[in-house]
C-alpha cells in the first residue's frame, strides 16, 4: 500500500465499493488519488480488533491490476526476471510471488507487487497487482522495458476486495467451495455464488485471508453477501495500516521507496537464491553485494517504553546519543498491547536487544530493537511454496 495525498474533492476517484462505503456510515479520505474509508462508526480500534478476531472486509479496488502477457510462459517470466529479482521461470501454475521493481542506477526499490501465474489462463500470462499511487510509474516502467511479442495490459474494469482474519476461510467457503482448502500464495479462478472471480489466499494484515478480483459490475453484490454474515465487519484504512504494522510489513513511500535496497529493507525473501547466483536484474551489482556482506542501514522492529507512540519522522539514537536512524512507521499497537514502530538503523545497532533513544515530542524516550513481526502471522501454510 503506498501513499496518501490531498487532491481536491472533485478530482478523486472513486471504487466501485464507494457508495456502499457511504452507506456503511465511513468516514473518507483522500487516499493515493481515490476517495477511501480511512474507519467505520465503530471505529479503527474496534475494526483492528474485529479483525485479529473474526473477519474484516477491505476494499483494495485502488490498487492496480494488470496482465502481462506473451507467447509462453519463459518468454513472459523473463521479461519480468528483467525487471525484479525474482524468479518467475519456476513459478508454478496457480502460484503467487512477492517481488519488487528495482531501479538500474542503485538497486531501489520502484515499487513492491505481487505477482500470480494463473492455473486456467494462456500459459503465459501472469497477473500483476501494483500499488495505488504507483500504478502509473510501474505500468510505464514495465512497458518501457519489454521485448518484443510481451505486452503489458492494465484491467480497468475490475474490483478489489480482502477478506482477513481467522474466520476468513470459513465465511468464504460458503459463497466459494473448496476455497478453505487453498494454500498460503496460491490463487484459483472460480465462482462466488456464480460470479466469476479470482481469488488468492494473501493479504496484507498477517492473518489468514484471501484477495477476490471481481468485475467492478459485480463487486457490490460480493461484499453485500460476505458483510451479510455475522462474523465479517467493514475495514477502514486506519485499521489496516495498524494491522499491517504489527504484522511488521512495509508501506510502500515510507518504509520502502526508491532510495531503499532490498537487503536494507530485510526483504531477502523477495529476492531468489537463482537470481543472487545468475545476477542480471537492475541493481544486482548493489543488492547481492549487500546480501553478501550486509548493508551499512537495516529495516528493523522498535518497541518503545511506555505508552507514547513514535510516529514517521522520529529521530532514533543509540545509547552514547549518536543520531543512528529514522522511524519510518509507528503507532499504537492494539493487539501487541502498546507502542511499535519500524525504522532505518545503522547496522551496528540493528541486533535485536539493542537499545535506543527515541526523540519524541522534544523528550527522549528509552526504546529496544525487537524482531519483527510484533504479533505472528498466523498465514495457511498448507500446500506453501
Amino acid at each position: 500500500m503506498a501513499d496518501a495525498d490531498s487532491p481536491s474533492a472533485e478530482s478523486l476517484l472513486e471504487t466501485p465499493l464507494a457508495t456502499l462505503h457511504r452507506a456503511l456510515g465511513a468516514r473518507m479520505v483522500p487516499f493515493a488519488g481515490y476517495a477511501m474509508p480511512v474507519q467505520y462508526p465503530s471505529g479503527i480500534l474496534a475494526e483492528h480488533n474485529w479483525t485479529r478476531e473474526k473477519a474484516g472486509l477491505f476494499d483494495v479496488s485502488h490498487m492496480g491490476q494488470a496482465f502481462l502477457e506473451g507467447p509462453d510462459h519463459a518468454t513472459t517470466a523473463r521479461a519480468l526476471e528483467a525487471l525484479t529479482p525474482g524468479d518467475f521461470l519456476g513459478l508454478a501454475p496457480g502460484r503467487i510471488r512477492y517481488t519488487l521493481l528495482t531501479t538500474a542506477e542503485g538497486g531501489g526499490i520502484i515499487d513492491d507487487l505481487m505477482v500470480t501465474r494463473p492455473a486456467d489462463a494462456a500459459d503465459g500470462t501472469l497477473f500483476l497487482v501494483v500499488n495505488a499511487a504507483r500504478k502509473a510509474i510501474d505500468y510505464a516502467h514495465i512497458a518501457a522495458n519489454l521485448p518484443e511479442g510481451v505486452t503489458l495490459r492494465p484491467i480497468e474494469d475490475r474490483a478489489l476486495l480482502a477478506l482477513q482474519g481467522p474466520l476468513a476461510a470459513a465465511v468464504l467457503a460458503r459463497h466459494v467451495p473448496g476455497a478453505e482448502t487453498m494454500g498460503f500464495m496460491t490463487a484459483a479462478d472460480t465462482a462466488f455464488d456464480g460470479i466469476p472471480v479470482a481469488i488468492s489466499r494473501s493479504g496484507y494484515t498477517g492473518e489468514d485471508g484471501y484477495e477476490i478480483s471481481v468485475a467492478a459490475t459485480e463487486a457490490e453484490a460480493v461484499a453485500r453477501a460476505l458483510l451479510a454474515a455475522e462474523e465479517v465487519k467493514p475495514i477502514g484504512l486506519g485499521a489496516r495500516d495498524s494491522l499491517r504494522l504489527e504484522a511488521g510489513l512495509c508501506l510502500y513511500g515510507h518504509d520502502i521507496d526508491e532510495a531503499t535496497s532490498p537487503a536494507e529493507a530485510d526483504l531477502g525473501f523477495a529476492v531468489s537464491k537463482r537470481r543472487r547466483a545468475e545476477g542480471g536484474f537492475p541493481g544486482a551489482g548493489r543488492i547481492i553485494a549487500e546480501f553478501a556482506d550486509g548493508p551499512a542501514r537495516l529495516r528493523v522492529g522498535i518497541q518503545p517504553e511506555g505508552r507514547a507512540p513514535a510516529r514517521e519522522g522520529t529521530e532514533i539514537r543509540d545509547a552514547s546519543g549518536t543520531l543512528v536512524g529514522l522511524v519510518t512507521s509507528g503507532g499504537f499497537g492494539p493487539t501487541a498491547g502498546g507502542p511499535v514502530a519500524m525504522g532505518y538503523v545503522a547496522g551496528d545497532a540493528a541486533a535485536p536487544g539493542t537499545p535506543l533513544t527515541l526523540s519524541v515530542r522534544g523528550k527522549d524516550l528509552a526504546a529496544r530493537v525487537v524482531p519483527l513481526p510484533f504479533v505472528p502471522h498466523r498465514y495457511f501454510r498448507k500446500n506453501a511454496s
